[in-house]
């Protein structure tokens, strides 16, 4: 396995649970084995060699670590990025785009309701 290229379980994301006491939960436990192999197989494989360098790939997954609300998985694609050199700069940029485009999202369903009910207010 190249280690540059290639992920392991222990790289995949893990959610968060902030919101719960203090005490060890086990991520992933109400996942069958087989499902959580082929998970692990998938993210790994998003990860190998390909057009995208790997910086760019985690500065996707801070993108969608925010839209997914995942908190343990925002926390180390950041750790991540930091390590392969992305700069404070590029984070910002990156959470700023993620933040126009959940921006948008709200737009966009706001306005299929509107179109749905009838309503226009302005």
């Amino acid at each position: 396995m190249n280690s540059k290229t290639d992920r392991t379980s222990e790289d995949a994301p893990t959610p968060s649970h902030h919101n719960e006491p203090a005490r060890k939960i086990e991520s992933y436990s109400m996942l069958a084995p087989r499902m959580k192999r082929i998970y692990f197989e998938f993210y790994s494989e998003t990860y190998k060699e390909s057009r995208l360098d790997r910086k760019t790939k985690e500065l996707i997954a801070i993108s969608a670590s925010l839209t997914a609300k995942c908190q343990g998985c925002l926390e180390g694609h950041i750790k991540k990025a930091l390590k392969l050199g992305v700069t404070k700069e590029e984070i910002s940029e990156t959470i700023a785009i993620a933040m126009g485009v959940n921006a948008a999202a709200v737009v966009d369903v706001t306005d299929i309701a509107a179109a749905n009910l009838n309503l226009k207010h302005y």
